[in-house]
């Protein structure tokens, strides 16, 4: 079997210490020759590169690691590139959440006010990576699932048209799939999904048993109804977590036809998530003090005993797993079926065609294969629509360094939705992110 080089960028992420424990795990099923993390934050880096070395030493000793700061070392020789860059870092994105909230508006890390404001951060960080990516390694396969991936794959979309090998993707529909399956009480890769909407906004309209053909779907919303939504992972996750999905029971009620993406919760139910949020511990207040505490906590004392000990354990990391398994498809032509971010070109026939959308797609080494759903309902056609033209405007607002685009961006969105509460959050933040920003004139 075919072996790769894969490098991480963001290595001092929380989320790539599940990712160096997945590859142990998974070691036969994608086997790497070569793993490279990439970070400009030598600290945070350092101590999961540590890390990584004691655990490779022991459970992967043939596998050649290493962790750099300088893009050739990171980028030369590489058959896939994983993305999960976070402009700013995490002190940007409690900035993102708190200002919202000062104005009575939600403060979230992908949607709204909060999520714009990372998009336009985070579109000047990724065209620079991906251009530098290109540099040394122009035929790697880019998987980029830094948020905001809506925005960050219409800014890909421009100015890279020609580049069949970037592929941008969010593991929230997976999460979904696989809530389901512990509600259904069955394997979650005994289930068929068939999916619209656009990244953190989206609908499954039917979800197949693959062994029967039955659709689970109306199984699924009566349990719901009856017992609540949970996470796969309940007994890992933050009580806001546990708050979003809970949600859904309340999607469901309201809007019975198909089962949401739990980050509709934001965009269906604006006034009432901003009077019930905390805004003094936002998600980023949670991570720093939760999964970040966890990891580094982890990662230093594996360094002082210099051992992995009894730390390494066989449960699986959903992120992580599925951004392999994506590799795994295209490195090996399997076409399985994933739900990943594309142009629209008729996928939602009633959509235009540029729209980012995330549909189901079968994904091999020519890239994604959509699967068509027609045209979808005027209620959903229209949230989505919406969405769409925030997107395009706010990046237009980044190309054309326009702060009238912005504006209208902002005021568009469903979780401001006021032309002076745009104006006030817009300014407020562009104040934040001075030197992160385009310069809106």
């Amino acid at each position: 079997m075919k072996t790769y080089n894969l490098c991480i960028v963001g290595g001092g992420s929380t989320y790539t210490l599940g990712f160096l424990k997945s590859f142990v795990r998974l070691r036969d099923e994608f086997p790497i020759k070569k793993l490279t993390l990439f970070d400009i934050d030598k600290e945070r880096q350092e101590k999961i590169g540590k890390y990584g070395e004691i655990l490779f030493q022991e459970r992967f000793p043939q596998l050649e690691f290493m962790y750099t700061m300088d893009k050739r070392e990171a980028y030369e020789g590489m058959d896939f590139v994983f993305m999960q860059m976070r402009a700013g870092g995490l002190k940007m994105r409690a900035e993102d959440e708190h200002i919202p909230f000062r104005m009575g508006l939600i403060g979230q890390e992908t949607c709204g006010a909060g999520g714009m404001a990372y998009g336009l951060r985070s579109c000047a960080d990724m065209i620079q990576a991906v251009h530098d990516i290109r540099t040394y390694a122009p035929n790697a396969w880019i998987l980029n699932y830094s948020n905001p991936a809506a925005i960050v794959a219409e800014a890909l979309r421009r100015e890279f048209p020609d580049d069949q090998r970037i592929l941008n993707i969010c593991d929230q529909p997976e999460n979904v799939v696989r809530s389901c399956s512990r509600l259904l009480g069955c394997d979650w890769k005994d289930l068929d999904p068939v999916y619209f909407g656009l990244n953190h906004y989206g609908w499954f309209t039917h979800m197949y048993d693959v062994h029967t053909g039955e659709d689970l779907l109306p199984q699924i919303r009566n349990r719901i109804a009856e017992n609540g939504f949970l996470p796969q992972d309940a007994e890992q996750r933050d009580q806001s977590w546990l708050d979003t999905y809970g949600m859904v029971q309340t999607m469901m009620h309201d809007f019975p036809d198909y089962l949401p993406n739990t980050y509709n919760q934001y965009y269906l139910y604006p006034q009432y998530k901003a009077a019930h949020l905390n805004p003094h511990v936002t998600r980023a207040d949670e991570v720093m003090a939760g999964r970040e505490k966890r990891v580094f906590d982890e990662c230093e004392q594996v360094i002082a005993e210099g051992k992995l000990g009894d730390r390494f354990h066989t449960i699986s990391d959903a992120h992580a797993e599925m951004m392999i398994q994506v590799a795994e498809s295209i490195a090996y032509n399997r076409n399985d079926r994933h739900i990943v971010i594309v142009e629209n070109n008729g996928a939602i026939a009633n959509m235009q065609n540029d729209a980012m959308v995330e549909v189901v797609c079968e994904l091999g080494m020519h890239g994604p294969r959509p699967m068509r759903v027609g045209n979808i309902p005027q209620f959903y056609l229209g949230l989505l629509v919406n969405q769409v033209s925030c997107e395009k405007l706010l990046v237009d607002a980044y190309f054309e360094n326009s702060y009238q685009k912005a504006l209208q961006a902002f005021t568009l969105n469903r979780l401001i939705g006021d032309a002076k509460k745009a104006r006030e959050v817009l300014d407020a933040l562009m104040e934040a992110n001075e030197g992160m920003w385009p310069k809106l004139q």
